[in-house]
């Protein structure tokens, strides 16, 4: 960890710089950035109220569900209304200690988003390839000891992140070139060599997203494998149909998040507009789609939705 440099004293505020090269545009960017991020807050809120209310959706693919919909509200809440402030009113500045906990939450909840992915993959896993055991596998209990682990995976490789960049040293500009306070953004702006900490952030990105998807992606292999060998082909494209929208989103998410990652690494040669708008992607798309995806298209919440609603409109 390198030593607090008394001569350069950490900066009382940053400034935001936005999306370069396309600052005049940013009224009209915010407009479909608010509309995802109402839809997210509304959508994730609801499945939240419709499980904690309704007892038979207690089950694990639920349970895990109510754990994305927490970490999607906090991942799209540290970011966008900053963002839209930037955007709609030209709030440019931002405090130091607000950047690097804005910093902390954006990274270590993507991190809990990809573990929770992880998590309702192998419930999905053991729901369709051992239906008899999927009750006494997944219980409460394990349940919980899966979602404690999630989270303090998230936290504990990712708190390095405002602590390694509150030591560092900062006499270049203060003005970073981003729509929030991103760790790699952030640290170029220190006048020491940061090669170590850059390679600790990436390392991290880079191991925990990688082994998350290729589990992933051993997971849905295994129930592509039991699909296809189901007796009924109606129970088939039914598991498939459920199946593919939920890849769908976990390709969004880790083609984005993917795309962040190594153009940091070796894409020098990317447009900055177009790094930090693919940057945003991956904060707000998987917010909004997953209620919309795991929730509109789940029958149990469809129906206990649209029974409340027509119990108000009667």
């Amino acid at each position: 960890m390198p030593p607090l440099n008394t001569s350069h004293p950490s900066p009382v505020t940053f400034s935001l710089m936005g999306i370069p090269g396309l600052e005049h545009l940013h009224v009209w960017i915010g407009i479909p950035f608010c509309s995802m991020y109402v839809v997210a807050v509304v959508g994730n809120v609801t499945i939240l109220a419709v499980v904690r209310a309704e007892r038979s959706l207690h089950e694990p693919m639920f349970l895990f569900l109510c754990m994305l919909s927490v970490t999607d509200l906090v991942l799209s809440t540290s970011t966008l209304p900053r963002m839209l402030c930037l955007f709609w009113l030209g709030a440019h500045d931002i405090a130091f200690a607000a950047c690097l906990a804005q910093m902390f939450f954006i990274h270590s909840f993507t991190a809990m988003e990809s573990g929770f992915f992880l998590a309702m993959a192998i419930d999905r896993y053991v729901a369709i390839c051992h239906p008899l055991r999927h009750a006494t596998i997944l219980t409460h209990t394990h349940i919980t000891i899966m979602g404690i682990i999630v989270v303090v995976r998230g936290v504990a490789f990712f708190s390095p992140h405002p602590i390694l960049l509150r030591q560092l040293p900062y006499c270049r500009t203060r003005i970073i070139a981003h729509t929030y306070c991103e760790f790699m953004a952030v640290v170029k702006l220190a006048c020491m060599d940061t090669g170590a900490t850059k390679r600790y952030s990436l390392s991290m990105a880079s191991i925990i997203g990688s082994c998350d998807a290729v589990l992933i992606a051993a997971s849905y292999a295994f129930i592509l494998h039991s699909v296809f060998h189901l007796p009924s082909r109606e129970a088939s494209f039914k598991a498939l149909g459920t199946c593919g929208s939920h890849v769908c989103v976990i390709l969004v998410f880790y083609s984005t998040a993917g795309f962040s990652i190594f153009t940091h690494r070796f894409g020098k040669n990317i447009p900055a507009h177009i790094h930090i708008f693919i940057a945003n992607m991956y904060l707000l798309v998987p917010p909004f789609l997953n209620p919309i995806v795991y929730g509109v298209r789940t029958k149990k919440i469809r129906e206990h939705v649209l029974g409340a609603i027509r119990a108000k409109a009667a």
